[in-house]
């Protein structure tokens, strides 16, 4: 399913990166539910990703940050058995997750406790973008300079 953003595009600018996220997850494959996670929203500006990672060691997980994708990978090497496994209820195997994050998220610390990895996020509203108020001053018209005679007078008699 592709969608036509052209209407959106007509008086809105800068908003190429949403079309993008919407076809990227338009394209991810349904049913990919392992391993399961949740996104939990802890304050104004903080959330937390949390991952049942049952099996895995610090050593055996990956998470990076790039293009304002979380990446996180895990794969567990396959330990020497001293019998055979009649049933394999705790899935170790190999995955990918990928999240993609709103302009200004940093990722703080990651913990892997008791099987669930948890990965603080906050939202940081650069200075630049909080709004501020513009102060007005009151004072004397600026002069203006005439080209032709190369003299100054005051704006008002201009």
């Amino acid at each position: 399913m592709t969608y036509d953003f052209a209407p959106l595009f007509r008086t809105a600018i800068g908003f190429d990166r949403l079309a993008r996220l919407v076809d990227s997850a338009a394209s991810v494959p349904a049913g990919t539910g392992y391993p399961p996670y949740n996104i939990e929203k802890t304050g104004e500006n903080d959330y937390e990703l949390t991952m049942a990672l049952a099996g895995f060691s610090p050593e055996d997980v990956e998470v990076t940050l790039a293009d304002n994708t979380l990446v996180i990978r895990g794969a567990v090497p396959e330990p020497a058995r001293k019998g055979e496994i009649l049933h394999r209820g705790i899935a170790t195997r190999a995955f990918e997750r990928r999240f993609v994050l709103a302009d200004h998220i940093e990722i703080g610390e990651a913990t892997l406790t008791n099987g669930m990895l948890a990965i603080a996020i906050r939202r940081v509203t650069p200075e630049a973008l909080k709004p501020r108020r513009i102060p007005i001053t009151a004072g004397a018209p600026a002069a203006v300079t005439l080209e032709a005679a190369n003299e100054t007078v005051p704006a008002h008699a201009a």
